[in-house]
């Protein structure tokens, strides 16, 4: 039996490698010493729990036949296109009826008013996001909120458009650092001040001047007080603007029509939604209950409120609108004009989805009910 040595200088010949040794036990089970094994098939067949709970790229590419099945837009699209062509009888004699030539009338005609309205707010709130510098609206408005409202609301009155204009320029002041509150009091005054539609209301009431100064006085009222309201009570947790595209490393064309394309999907989407909802109210409310309402004057106030939400008349056309309302008193026409630019029901679906819904369902009630209390103090004082 060999004599093995533990130290010294023992002859080497005597001594078995414990490596050469492990193999010799193995056999034929190993044919490479164990230092220098691999992973082999068991390591594989067996993961290890992280492993297990986290699938890599290959079980990516290849979806569950659960999730192959959904309906993706392009096919949407074309089942509902197939649907129309089969069904294009019933669809041509439903589209025939009165009521619905009626609802396809008011939703035609606020699409058409609205949306040229939309596309300039859209261009003007790109313009304002890719080329203008956060510093310079820390310079034009002053530093305190309170102060910053008012002069936010006189500045409405350069924007020669609508509401659906004044939506997408107030989410833009908001991400570029403009205090919620200012914007917010632009967003008001914007569509009811501008020289368009003052210029609009005297040549729809050409016998009753006060009617320019009275819609310009009441709507910067409710502008401001809305915006000083915000900067009391409101949260930032309720102004909550959804996710936006990053334009970031892009040239400065690039940026700006990516900027409209993004809004224009996302506004345009929202104002169809409403142009819907106010057809399908003006299609089924009577005649009749506007006609029982103008002989009270609190009846006829609130009515003619109502009704600004319900018919969600571009401001640039309400005034003819409320001119041809005669029966109702020049208040009650008042208030028309100071609520239809503030809330009205493509307004709410455009404010909740470009501040959230949170922001709008608390902010668009506020608005309306300062909007008619306003209006009639303003209409019995100067009307």
């Amino acid at each position: 039996m060999p004599v093995r040595t533990t130290g010294g200088t023992g002859p080497v010949a005597t001594t078995k490698p414990a490596p050469q040794e492990t193999d010799e036990k193995v056999g034929n089970e190993t044919t490479e010493p164990v230092a220098d094994k691999g992973p082999g098939p068991d390591d594989a067949r067996h993961p290890s729990p992280d492993e297990a709970h986290h699938p890599g790229p290959d079980e990516a590419r290849h979806p569950s036949p659960d999730e192959a099945r959904h309906l993706n837009s392009p096919l949407l699209l074309t089942l509902l296109l197939l649907t129309a062509v089969m069904l294009q009888g019933p669809i041509r004699e439903a589209l025939s009826a009165p009521v619905m030539q009626s609802w396809m009338t008011v939703f035609v005609a606020v699409m058409v008013q609205a949306l040229p309205f939309l596309v300039l707010g859209v261009l003007l709130s790109a313009a304002i996001a890719v080329f203008v510098p956060p510093s310079f609206f820390a310079r034009a408005l002053p530093k305190r909120p309170a102060l910053a409202v008012p002069v936010a609301g006189v500045a409405g009155a350069v924007l020669p458009g609508c509401e659906c204009a004044s939506v997408p320029v107030a989410g833009a002041l908001v991400r570029r650092g403009v205090t919620p509150a200012a914007a917010l009091a632009f967003l008001l005054s914007a569509p009811a001040i501008n020289p368009i539609v003052l210029t609009a209301t005297a040549v729809a009431f050409p016998g009753h001047p006060e009617m320019v100064l009275a819609r310009f006085v009441a709507s910067l009222l409710v502008a401001c007080a809305m915006g000083w309201l915000w900067h009391r009570v409101g949260r930032t947790d309720w102004l909550r603007p959804p996710d936006r595209p990053s334009y970031e490393g892009q040239g400065r064309g690039a940026a700006f029509w990516g900027s409209v394309r993004h809004d224009v999907t996302h506004a345009g989407g929202f104002l169809v939604i409403g142009a819907m909802a106010a057809a399908t109210l003006k299609a089924v409310v009577p005649e009749e209950w506007l006609r029982a309402a103008a002989g009270n004057p609190v009846f006829s106030v609130l009515a003619l409120a109502v009704l600004a939400v319900l018919l969600s008349i571009c401001s640039e056309a309400d005034a003819f609108v409320a001119a041809s309302l005669t029966q109702f008193s020049l208040t009650a026409r008042l208030t028309f004009l100071v609520v239809g630019p503030m809330i009205d029901l493509k307004l709410f679906a455009m404010q909740a989805g470009t501040f959230g819904r949170a922001f709008a369902l608390r902010f668009a009630p506020a608005t309306f009910a300062l909007a008619v209390v306003v209006s009639a103090l303003t209409g019995t004082v100067l009307l």
